[in-house]
């Protein structure tokens, strides 16, 4: 049966792939420690499951506006007042089926066939794919190692042409846990205040999850001026263990929220009326569970540093945020196991899956061949069993 082009544009989700082959070993007997998850390992906290439970209970189990319920839209305003120090409104948000869903449909939106958007690599693996099923064209601007996979100024200036219609930011980033600090974003301002046509996607889904005492900034709160041109991308799913609620935000010029709410009424109508309600206690009630589990990430991350050091020939750009490492490979590159040789960070993942029952994400779905995403969502036994398996397997390469 014929498909349609926008179908065959689409690359399957290395993530779910992985996952995919994982649970088939599983099933056949093989214990497989999966590094390979994008969600945190905790429970949903205890109060806003009670909240979601209590909303069943009282009956709030119909359809809601679209944009969504007024008590979460308010929630997020005083979540963005709070934290980001700017103004926002009800006439402001939208609340959809989680944050890639709130990305998808501020796409759909804005982006015509033709229109460009500028998405620095590694990036996330769903950008470039959703990108071209809004038809328009991702142009990938490779962010180095050594610049900490930061986009510099000079790159983003260069990236930039008539057809610029909006570039991701995605801080801390999803693979590399690299954070863009108010020295970063004020370089890319200047360059965007010369470019008034170019729009700004922050994608600020782990903005809770930060290391070292950083505090959190986003282009908005550096420069006054880019205000009107950004849409902010965020959710309860990661500093919340929501993922499977399916609640996030996109926050932005009211007109531009219209639309996208009209868009959004034709697709999915509004997100579930009790992951509203639980969203709501997740964002105005006790902080303390997201603030724990951060601090859990941050000793995590310091002791997978700690053992990616230990690893020969391998090298890691230290993250500055999420729950993802980022290491460099490469050296692994052309080695041999048997008739077998690691030509690729596919093959090393693929490797390491059969000789180590490891799951691990390859960089090349992130747009970062020589480099391998691994995910501290796991608990410090399995980090340890896991890594060990890493290195045992990375021994037979020769």
């Amino acid at each position: 049966m014929k498909l349609s082009g926008r179908i065959g544009r689409i690359k399957p989700s290395a993530t779910l792939a992985i996952n995919a082959k994982a649970n088939e070993l599983k099933r056949n007997g093989v214990r497989i420690i999966n590094f390979g998850v994008g969600e945190p390992d905790f429970d949903t906290p205890q109060n806003i499951r009670n909240a979601g439970m209590e909303s069943i209970s009282r009956g709030l189990t119909r359809y809601t506006a679209v944009g969504g319920i007024n008590e979460l839209k308010d929630a997020v305003c005083s979540t963005i007042r709070a934290d980001y120090g700017l103004p926002c409104g009800r006439e402001n948000v939208l609340i959809s089926c989680g944050g890639k869903h709130a990305l998808y449909n501020l796409f759909m939106t804005l982006l015509d066939p033709g229109d460009e958007v500028i998405v620095p690599s590694p990036y996330w693996v769903s950008y470039p794919d959703m990108i071209n099923l809004a038809n328009a064209k991702p142009v990938v601007v490779p962010c180095s190692e050594k610049d900490g996979f930061i986009l510099r100024p000079e790159a983003l200036e260069k990236a930039i042409t008539p057809k610029t219609r909006l570039l991701i930011l995605n801080s801390p980033s999803n693979p590399t846990g690299k954070y863009y600090g108010h020295a970063e974003l004020k370089a890319l301002a200047e360059v965007l205040l010369r470019h008034e046509n170019v729009l700004v996607a922050s994608d600020d889904i782990y903005y809770r999850i930060l290391f070292g005492g950083r505090k959190w900034v986003s282009l908005g709160m550096v420069e006054e001026r880019l205000r009107d041109r950004i849409f902010t991308i965020n959710g309860v799913s990661k500093s919340y263990c929501m993922t499977g609620w399916r609640i996030g935000f996109l926050i932005g010029d009211p007109a531009v929220i219209k639309a996208a709410t009209d868009f959004q009424s034709q697709v999915t109508s509004n997100a579930a009326s009790i992951s509203q309600w639980a969203s709501v206690e997740a964002l105005s009630g006790d902080q303390k569970p997201a603030m724990e589990m951060a601090q859990i990430f941050e000793v995590r991350c310091t002791r997978v540093m700690e053992i990616i050091a230990g690893l020969p020939d391998v090298t890691c750009a230290p993250p500055d945020g999420a729950f993802y490492v980022f290491p460099n490979f490469s050296a692994y590159f052309g080695r041999k196991f048997g008739a077998r040789t690691i030509n690729g960070s596919l093959d090393l993942a693929d490797f390491l899956m059969e000789e180590g029952h490891v799951a691990v994400v390859p960089g090349e779905a992130f747009g970062e061949d020589n480099c391998i995403r691994f995910s501290y969502a796991l608990s410090d036994e399995e980090i340890e069993q896991g890594f060990d398996a890493v290195k045992r397997a990375l021994e037979k390469l020769s």
